[in-house]
């Protein structure tokens, strides 16, 4: 297994969700408490996502509101180096809602798997509150 699964369905519309996934304002509201990125294929981000942990990467493919793919790794982590690993989300409109479907790849080890399931499972259901509108509160896992 070298990916990471996960489907949501979000009481937004793409358009918005799209903008929590890309803007640095409101990514700093569910996933880093600072962000930067330049949004373009072959731009870079990068997130302070937990307690100088900060994930790089660049973007692959961008098309708005349906689809963003970049690369993704650790800056300072050395497990999954910058670029390592891809991420792929899918946006589609369902009436008054966005179905999300996300996708890891690239991960090597079960290790790697194991702790990026554990992040993700952390930070989409935050994603999930923040696109709605909902305040998903103070980042715990930052914090640790």
């Amino acid at each position: 297994m070298d990916r990471i699964e996960r489907d949501l369905k979000i009481a937004a519309p793409p358009e918005q969700v799209f903008a929590y996934l890309t803007d640095p304002d409101k990514l700093s509201k569910w996933q880093a408490s600072s962000a930067s990125v330049d949004l373009r294929v072959g731009g870079e981000y990068t997130m302070d996502v937990a307690s100088g942990h900060i994930a790089r990467g660049s973007f692959t493919e961008i098309d708005p509101p349906r689809k963003l793919v970049y690369t993704f790794g650790w800056e300072n982590h050395g497990v999954v180096p910058p670029g390592a690993t891809t991420i792929e989300i899918t946006l589609e409109q369902d009436g008054d809602y966005t179905l999300l479907h996300f996708v890891h790849s690239g991960l090597r080890t079960e290790e790697e798997v194991a702790s990026h399931t554990k992040g993700w499972g952390h930070y989409l259901p935050r994603l999930e509150i923040a696109a709605s509108g909902g305040d998903p509160g103070p980042d715990l896992m930052a914090s640790a």
